[in-house]
């Protein structure tokens, strides 16, 4: 696995949601490359410090009437 392979599965690797044969090569990865560790680390920090933020809530007719025109967008 290089870098930019890491990267890519970086959020699979933290939700756990990968195979047992990707995740230990991630692991094997993480252990040789300093960049990447810290890439993860940093990862880790935003979406904690991302969670802990709380935005202000959508209307409830604001997010039915987003839903509909979503629903009606065509789709290709």
């Amino acid at each position: 696995m290089n870098c930019a392979e890491f990267v890519e599965l970086v959020t699979d690797f933290l939700d756990g949601v990968m195979g047992e044969p990707t995740e230990l090569r991630c692991l094997v990865h993480l252990a040789r490359c300093e960049g990447c560790e810290t890439y993860l680390d940093q990862f880790r920090q935003t979406v904690a410090a991302a969670g802990a933020r709380s935005g202000p809530s959508l209307p409830a007719s604001a997010r039915a009437q987003l839903l509909r025109t979503f629903r009606i967008l065509p789709r290709g």
